[in-house]
């Protein structure tokens, strides 16, 4: 079947809007304010290979890895309807334990014609902290790992996976509601399917998967075939909690329209949580391919084809097990970012922008409500964009990896002992050049309670590269405020346990400048 432009153009919005509905009833029906107001959630379609057909825009870092959850609960099989798998476990697809995947198989005619599947950062997964994002050394200190598990058999919930779980979490009814909203979603998406293959039939609706896929192929070839042969270097160094830079090494191989990353002479596995899967390194490098594609190219499996990889087994970059892991998701995939984009630009001077902030600046506290209830909160705060060669860097905004909101200062206030005293834009925090980064933000809390807290961030020693002359951003900074005013400042990966009163202020880094220009 040979599809017409504008055929391509309405299947691609049909099937991806299968994706874009199950995110919307996930977002609108789960309870924790990570998923509800901060929409750290994707969906994707698989066709019945596990191959991605559509995915909605939503967090990158998932969408690139969660192909791999797929073809991870394929041990599962044969399959009945009513069927619902889930996965945390990064070394079985997953990304880091709070990220957990529910895959379902649809039916048609009595046989799987596709997969639905959905993947959401749970505010809290167990472990040593709350928010499942302490400064781990091995992966068991992240949380309880959920190999692939039906969790639905023939439409009937398996209540001890679901009570094993829920056990060895720190707020079992927030995590109840938000595996409820999965679960919902992942039905929306299966009535949404539904009526695709009621209305178009079968042979039609595989035809156009199919023929999706191939013109995605098409057009990323293309896109590298726009970039000269040859061999481009670049590194970068992620900051390790033990004072150490470790080094993020690629060699990108352009040739006519294939690209090889190889991540050789990148840094041994390390004995924190800064280590990255297989899944989130091919994530990020596929995202800034992505980047380079027209804005209408469709993301599904055809998008891969053209890429090969080369990761190091047990380095940073492809970590074995039991490497602790949670890092790795949200700060190495960053830098993995950086140092595609940097190579990038060697290879296509005058398209790329600088580095961005280069980190989620990851914030997670927990504790004892006066009423004896528990709770437990995640969130990652915005940094500055890096500038390009059209014109300035975005400010206070979620870059590259992490496609997330902010959680309402009013929320907070409502739902956690908390005072938030500053969120305001991190002025003259972006480098300077003829186009300025963007400028970071400053965060800053009051607990009103005991907490146990984390922060989890980098490029607090190495700043966020400038590019064709411009400045680098101003690293970014956080500092433990006393009752009394006394600031402390803190590491880039810290542990607290403040007492009420305490105030913590977290500044973000800027972007990087483009071009020569006023300092």
């Amino acid at each position: 079947m040979n599809l017409t432009p504008a055929q391509l153009t309405i299947w691609n919005g049909l099937l991806a809007s299968v994706a874009e509905e199950m995110g919307v009833t996930l977002g609108l029906t789960a309870h924790s304010p990570n998923i509800r107001e901060r929409r750290d959630y994707s969906c994707a379609l698989f066709d019945a290979g596990g191959e991605l057909v559509a995915q909605a825009a939503h967090i990158p870092v998932h969408l690139g890895s969660m192909p791999e959850a797929v073809r991870a609960v394929q041990t599962l099989a044969p399959w009945q309807p009513g069927d619902i798998a889930i996965v945390n476990d990064p070394y079985l697809g997953g990304t880091h334990l709070p990220d957990v995947t529910l895959v379902a198989p649809f039916f048609w005619e009595g046989r799987v014609a596709a997969f639905l599947a959905n993947r959401a950062h749970h505010a809290d997964i167990g472990g040593m902290a709350p928010g499942s994002m302490p400064p781990s050394e091995e992966l068991y200190q992240e949380g309880v790992i959920v190999p692939p598990l039906r969790l639905t058999a023939a439409g009937r919930l398996n209540e001890d996976v679901f009570a094993l779980i829920l056990r060895n979490v720190r707020t079992p009814e927030e995590r109840r509601g938000d595996f409820d909203a999965q679960l919902a979603a992942l039905r929306t998406g299966e009535r949404r399917l539904r009526s695709l293959f009621e209305r178009y039939g079968a042979s039609t609706v595989f035809a156009a998967m199919e023929e999706l896929q191939s013109y995605t192929e098409r057009l990323t070839r293309a896109a590298l075939a726009a970039i000269p042969d040859g061999t481009y270097a670049a590194s970068d160094v992620i900051e390790a909690p033990d004072g150490s830079l470790l080094p993020i090494v690629l060699s990108l191989r352009i040739e006519g329209e294939t690209a090889t990353f190889d991540f050789s002479g990148t840094a041994p596995q390390h004995h924190s949580s800064f280590n990255a899967v297989a899944a989130v390194t091919v994530s990020a490098a596929a995202y800034c391919v992505r980047c380079l594609l027209p804005a209408h190219a469709p993301s599904n499996a055809g998008f891969f084809r053209p890429l090969r990889f080369v990761l190091p087994e047990g380095s940073l970059v492809n970590a074995r097990p039991p490497a602790a892991v949670s890092a790795g998701n949200v700060e190495t995939s960053q830098r993995i970012v950086d140092v595609v984009m940097k190579a990038l630009a060697a290879a296509l001077p005058g398209r790329i922008p600088a580095a961005s902030a280069g980190t989620m600046t990851n914030f997670t506290f927990g504790g004892i409500r006066a009423d004896g209830t528990r709770f437990a909160y995640y969130e990652t705060i915005p940094g500055g964009a890096g500038a390009g060669p059209s014109g300035p860097g975005e400010p206070a905004i979620q870059t590259h990896m992490t496609n997330t909101a902010n959680t309402p200062v009013e929320m907070l206030e409502r739902d956690f002992p908390m005072v938030v005293w500053r969120f305001e834009v991190r002025r003259e925090s972006g480098g300077a050049g003829a186009h300025r980064g963007g400028d970071g933000v400053v965060k800053e809390v009051e607990f009103l309670s005991p907490v146990n807290a984390a922060v989890v961030a980098n490029r607090h020693r190495v700043p966020p590269w400038g590019l064709a002359g411009g400045g680098p951003g101003t690293p970014g900074t956080t500092l433990l405020v006393g009752p009394h005013g006394e600031p402390t400042e803190l590491p880039a990966v810290a542990s607290i346990r403040p007492g009420p009163g305490t105030r913590l202020r977290l500044e973000t880094p800027g972007g990087g400048g483009y071009g020569h220009g006023p300092a």
